[in-house]
């Protein structure tokens, strides 16, 4: 392909591209491919001669659209979101263009001194503290191992990185029942065993019990354990509740525990003034997380990780060969020192597009109208004998069920939720995922896609009332 054909192609994309996010909602939201479909459509072998774009993009069309979930539908109610936005697609291709490997300033000081300028706009639109620093991770898993690694090595005394563990070393790492499961994978991949991992009771909300976490601690302290870390949750994966973290941060700093706080998903909240309550107490937290690839609308990966210590996390982090030797070292930040990845991608970019585009005003606009929406979704879920509210709506997750009249056996009403959500899925229409809350199959309502309109929840709510009344198990 020369220039004038990629041109020409790349214009053809742009515009199916543009045609693609118009008519997004008439494509069913979740793919309804069988195992191996696309698999079995395609040849086993790689061609020996090129072939055109023409060819590749009708095979696209024809056999990998098909077996694509539409993440970007205003029917998309499953997981949490995968926004993007059109500023934040022109800032992708961008970056795709320029090709950049950002690992460290030398390779592109554009791209560290943007992204530190970005990390600084977000502290200023979320209330954290002034003299954090924050870098841009690729998922909120990887900025939980770098927090997690980095509170290993402060309670080792930066030991274990360079003599690995001793018999000495029993560390304690602490989190709710309803914490997301990359803390639980984080604590195996940093060797500390998944036995030292301590989960934590619930209150009423499904949020962390402080006196059941400061029970443990103390307990684990009599039996010769260390604690090293804590991990809080604003906004769990389940049910969205939000950890106590003045009340948590107050425990850690009492035992000279690293806080980490996941606000993955809820963190964008933060924009809005009327959240901050979320954070009272952070000063005495050790590092944040949030993904702007959730509700910011800014595509995935771009996940904002702050610290408020810069000097552990380069500790644990840096490693100097000579090939990386740079007469700039010390003077900038080089990125590759702030995480588990060498290589990095141009993601302020399209971070700084979005904020830009939209300015602080249309964000708060667009997340106001996403809360409003779960707040209107509540009321017609309450206003209905049939349905129940399970857990607390504290942004636009909304966790409800179904409960026939007089149907009161737990087993029952579980298989008839599950039978419901799995009919629901099946029509394409639109696309739901499930929790449990104590015992009970719980759906799940994400009301927070980028173009999401009420439009779009009325009829969801519609469909599912009438998918509930169909049911016959």
């Amino acid at each position: 392909m020369d220039a004038k054909e990629f041109r020409r192609q790349a214009h053809l994309m742009v515009d199916w591209m543009a045609d693609y996010l118009e008519t997004v909602d008439q494509y069913p939201v979740k793919s309804q491919v069988e195992p191996r479909q696309i698999f079995n459509q395609l040849p086993s072998s790689p061609p020996e001669k090129g072939e055109s774009m023409n060819t590749i993009f009708k095979d696209f069309q024809d056999v990998i659209l098909p077996g694509i979930t539409h993440w970007q539908s205003p029917n998309f109610f499953a997981y949490f979101p995968s926004n993007n936005s059109y500023p934040s697609v022109l800032g992708e291709m961008l970056t795709a263009a320029l090709g950049s490997q950002c690992m460290m300033w030398e390779t592109s000081p554009a791209a560290a001194e943007l992204e530190e300028l970005t990390m600084n706009w977000l502290k200023q639109m979320t209330g954290l503290p002034s003299s954090w620093e924050g870098v841009i991770q690729d998922s909120a898993s990887s900025s939980t191992l770098a927090a997690i690694l980095s509170a290993r090595e402060r309670a080792s005394g930066f030991t274990i990185n360079d003599q690995g563990f001793t018999s000495k070393d029993k560390f304690r790492i602490y989190c709710s029942t309803e914490t997301h499961s990359s803390v639980e994978k984080a604590v195996k991949i940093a060797g500390l065993g998944r036995t030292n991992l301590k989960k934590v009771g619930l209150d009423k909300q499904y949020a962390l019990n402080p006196e059941a976490l400061e029970q443990a601690i103390v307990q684990d302290m009599a039996n010769g354990f260390s604690p090293m870390c804590m991990i809080a949750t604003l906004g769990t994966t389940s049910s969205t509740a939000i950890d106590p973290l003045e009340k948590i941060a107050a425990i850690c700093n009492k035992y000279n525990i690293w806080l980490h706080i996941d606000a993955a998903f809820a963190g964008t909240a933060l924009l809005l003034p009327e959240y901050r309550w979320m954070i009272k107490g952070i000063e005495k937290a050790n590092s944040f997380v949030f993904n702007p690839h959730k509700w910011m609308f800014t595509n995935f990966d771009c996940s904002a990780f702050f610290v408020k210590d810069k000097e552990p996390l380069l500790r644990t982090f840096e490693i100097l060969p000579e090939y990386l030797r740079t007469s700039t070292r010390g003077k900038v930040n080089d990125y590759r020192d702030w995480g588990v990845q060498l290589g990095r991608r141009f993601r302020a970019l399209k971070l700084w597009f979005v904020i830009r585009n939209f300015g602080i005003e249309g964000l708060q606009e667009k997340i106001r109208f996403h809360i409003k929406l779960g707040q209107h979704f509540a009321q017609l879920v309450e206003k209905n004998t049939e349905f129940e509210i399970l857990a607390p709506v504290h942004f636009n997750v909304i966790c409800f069920r179904y409960i026939p009249e007089g149907e009161k056996d737990m087993d029952r009403l579980n298989a008839l939720n599950e039978l419901l959500i799995r009919n629901l899925n099946k029509t394409g229409k639109i696309y739901l995922t499930h929790t449990r809350l104590g015992s009970k199959y719980t759906l799940r309502m994400v009301i927070a896609q980028t173009n999401v309109t009420k439009q779009n929840v009325d009829s969801a709510w519609k469909l599912i009332c009438e998918t509930a009344k169909s049911l016959n198990i």
